[in-house]
């Protein structure tokens, strides 16, 4: 999987730079697929709450279709958290709508209705 880090307002340091690096890579586990992600973490600017308010944004391809997940916290390393919480769940849910079609196609395959 190709991986790129963009920071936006923040100096992007070597620890935050692996710990993105580590929980999206991490996410292959799940869904070995992955072929590209894109990381851009920051902090808003302009945000109607107090304090600062950081994001972190992933866009993932996986063969045929593209996922985007951005997520907003206190904290730049929850922010990272929520995201792969999220990707998580979404590749999840692909492998299993993946699984039901194989399964359909197996069972038409042996001439099984369904």
């Amino acid at each position: 999987m190709i991986t790129t880090i963009h920071g936006t307002g923040i100096d992007l340091t070597d620890a935050i730079r692996e710990y993105a690096e580590e929980k999206i890579n991490g996410l292959t586990k799940f869904f070995d697929n992955i072929t590209k992600a894109d990381i851009d973490v920051g902090m808003q600017s302009h945000h109607h709450n107090k304090g600062k308010i950081y994001y972190a944004e992933v866009t993932m391809d996986v063969p045929g279709k593209t996922i985007r997940v951005v997520k907003e916290s206190e904290t730049l390393y929850k922010a990272i958290d929520k995201v792969k919480d999220h990707l998580k769940v979404e590749l999840d849910e692909m492998k299993e709508k993946m699984r039901r079609k194989d399964k359909v196609e197996l069972r038409n395959n042996k001439g099984y209705q369904e």
